[in-house]
C-alpha cells in the first residue's frame, strides 16, 4: 500500500516532516521494487535520517 503526506506508517509519526517525507518516498519506490511493508519502513527511515544529516535545510 503506498503512503502519502497524509497517510503514513505509525513508526514515521515522530519524524521531523522534512525527514517523515523523504522516508516516504524512499519506502513506495522501496515497495514498487518489491520490499515488504515492514521492511521497506525500516530501510526508508534510515535512509531518510541519513539523507537528512548530508542535505542541511540552511545552506551557508
Amino acid at each position: 500500500m503506498p503512503w502519502s503526506k497524509g497517510d503514513y506508517p505509525p513508526s514515521m509519526k515522530n519524524l521531523d516532516s522534512r525527514v517523515r517525507n523523504k522516508a516516504i518516498e524512499i519506502a513506495n519506490a522501496l515497495l514498487e521494487d518489491g520490499y515488504e511493508e515492514g521492511r521497506a519502513i525500516a530501510i526508508a527511515t534510515a535512509k531518510a535520517e541519513e539523507w537528512d544529516e548530508n542535505h542541511p535545510k540552511d545552506k551557508e
